[in-house]
């Protein structure tokens, strides 16, 4: 049986970016097989590749983020780097940058450029505030849409700070409304015959997963206030500890679980309250729901309490860290988290590709290169002879 071709085979994408929406987005168009040229500064690499943990000096987070890319150096603020820059352009499809606004043009490589040397390229400019506006030109990372956004503000219990998530989040999410809009643009172009520039401002994917705050309150005056694990639309919903001390996440956004819930843990005359009808009037009586329900979990194992919420046909799922998802029956079904050859390390495990297409799936075809271990055979592919390469170097453009 032969291999399916991936859906973006055939696709080329230059990816400028570092920390961590440009690149991520450039990841998720690599999983599904585009031809991703990861371009790095010759000196100094893209710093994701020393971020967090390393094993054997090797910077593991570089092996998500860079897989199914290839690793080339290039110093766009030299001549050499310029012109090879717009070289590769010709060839490509798509070009995903993060620099502040002003720094492309700067060098020579802003839009005019680059559509000069190819009409129907595609530039995703990523930044934390876009490309205009009185905040365009400040340093921005996902943490600073994360809390202007709002999405601090509601975050954490009702006597306590805004709280940060500890991890990439608003990045991700800017990630992967990047690799849409890129498509949405590749689309709009088999019907133009051009490219375009897409700007993504950080700060707006955040806020768009909020859902209908700013409508809440253009209409009502409603500003949502933190409630740590409960909720304004239903209740009950918390985490519960159970008596062999793990944790539970129930969730009752139906009115039919929620009254099998209370059936379930031995108050089914709550039912009959006349709040109970509608999720966000329950909401307001969550601190009997939350004893009913957290006291007959507490009585209760994880494995018991699990058990019996399924036989009921009532939502429940267990809080895991890392070593439990590892471990997970439905995400070992799904291959969720595959196991990936790696020639400076051996097997490595990591997320999968993000969704499964059943006549073209994606696939990880390699973890993140070496920095510049692509460089010769991209810029051979190019064009470019032994001696032009060479020159490049001697000029410290590569």
């Amino acid at each position: 049986m032969s291999t399916p071709t991936p859906p973006l085979r055939g696709l080329r994408v230059l990816d400028l970016a570092t920390l961590f929406a440009g690149p991520l987005a450039a990841t998720l168009l690599g999983d599904f097989g585009a031809d991703v040229i990861k371009i790095e500064h010759p000196r100094k690499p893209d710093p994701s590749r020393g971020h967090g943990p390393a094993r054997n000096g090797v910077g593991l987070w570089w092996k998500v983020l860079g897989r199914n890319k290839r690793a080339i150096t290039l110093d766009l603020s030299t001549p050499g780097g310029r012109a090879t820059l717009l070289r590769l352009a010709a060839t490509a499809d798509v070009v995903v940058e993060n620099f502040r606004p002003g720094t492309l043009e700067r060098w020579g490589l802003g839009w005019p450029e680059l559509s000069a040397a190819n009409d129907r390229l595609v530039l995703a400019r990523v930044t934390g505030f876009g490309q205009f506006g009185p905040y365009a030109r400040r340093p921005g990372f996902g943490t600073l849409a994360e809390a202007m956004s709002g999405f601090a503000a509601i975050t954490g219990e009702p006597d306590g700070p805004p709280t940060l998530p500890p991890f990439g989040l608003a990045d991700s999410i800017a990630a992967m409304a990047t690799a849409y809009a890129v498509m949405t643009a590749l689309h709009a172009r088999g019907t133009t015959g051009r490219g375009q520039v897409v700007d993504m401002a950080i700060i707006e994917p955040m806020l768009a997963v909020l859902g209908p705050h700013p409508l809440w309150y253009d209409q009502l005056g409603y500003v949502q206030p933190r409630t740590g694990n409960r909720s304004r639309n239903n209740a009950p919903r918390n985490t519960y500890r159970t008596a062999d001390g793990a944790w539970l996440a129930v969730s009752t956004s139906a009115q039919s679980v929620a009254e099998r819930v209370m059936c379930l843990v031995g108050r089914p005359e709550l039912i009959t309250e006349p709040w109970f009808a509608e999720g966000s009037t329950r909401a307001q009586h969550a601190d009997v729901l939350d004893e009913a329900v957290g006291g007959w979990i507490a009585r209760h194992t994880r494995d018991e309490a699990m058990a019996a919420f399924e036989k009921a046909e009532a939502a429940i799922a267990p809080v895991y860290d890392v070593r439990d998802v590892m471990t997970d029956p439905q995400y070992q079904a799904l291959d969720t988290v595959t196991e990936v050859p790696d020639p400076e390390l051996g097997p490595l495990r990591m997320q999968n590709v993000l969704f499964r297409l059943s006549e073209t799936p994606g696939s990880i075809r390699w973890t993140g290169r070496p920095h510049g271990a692509d460089t010769d055979a991209v810029l051979t592919e190019l064009g470019l002879d032994p001696a032009e390469i060479a020159a490049l170097r001697t000029e410290g453009a590569l």
